[in-house]
């Protein structure tokens, strides 16, 4: 049987516009005041009120981010796209375009347990399904463009630590509301600190090209 062989640029590019859209498509959940709303209400009021949004906006606008960054990271790896690693992107974008309403969800009502729950679960996929994909290219690309085994590990540390925390958070959110919503700082602080440890296992001039 011919095995087909999928354009990687087709396949960048249309990754690269769907997060593109739904980092777009976070503002959208931010209430935008009528005019009578802005003569009637103090300024500061009205920016206050809608203090939940902004955080729920800035908090998946940088989840996103983070998991573009990653699938450009790993995409250099790639030697050809199979059939599972299409599947498993399409899952992943699926998980990204849903943010937005899972993150609508979470600041409608921004301490209730539930929303917020619902909203880590949706994190957490995401993370899971980064993880699989990470996986899948490393076992597919060692040897390839620089890819050593240690830095395979480097890279599913990074797409791990992610869903770590996000799980972790979920298990708080009934029994410490706001340490659970704060938590995600975590990601970055062990990210850091990953980085360090693998930094002093990986050839720098490989990790310079990281």
């Amino acid at each position: 049987m011919h095995k087909f062989i999928y354009d990687k640029k087709r396949v960048s590019s249309f990754c690269d516009a769907v997060f593109s859209i739904a980092m777009t498509l976070l503002v959208l959940e931010i209430d935008v005041p009528s005019v009578e709303t802005i003569y009637k209400k103090d300024f500061l009021v009205i920016l206050s009120d809608r203090i939940p949004n902004f955080i729920g906006f800035f908090v998946s606008f940088m989840v996103i981010a983070i998991y573009w960054v990653s699938h450009l990271r790993i995409f250099r790896y790639v030697k050809e796209i199979t059939e599972k690693i299409i599947w498993l992107n399409i899952a992943l974008l699926l998980s990204v375009v849903f943010l937005p309403f899972s993150t609508a969800i979470y600041v409608i009502d921004f301490f209730g347990t539930a929303p917020f729950v619902f909203y880590c679960c949706n994190l957490i996929v995401l993370g899971l399904l980064n993880y699989l994909l990470v996986r899948e290219i490393i076992k597919k690309g060692i040897g390839y463009k620089d890819m050593t085994p240690t830095i395979g590990k480097w890279l599913k540390f990074r797409a791990l630590n992610a869903v770590v925390i996000w799980s972790l958070a979920a298990i708080l959110a009934p029994l410490l509301p706001i340490t659970a919503r704060v938590i995600f700082v975590l990601i970055f602080i062990v990210q850091l600190l990953g980085d360090k440890y693998f930094k002093k296992k990986i050839n720098p001039i490989l990790i310079e090209k990281e």
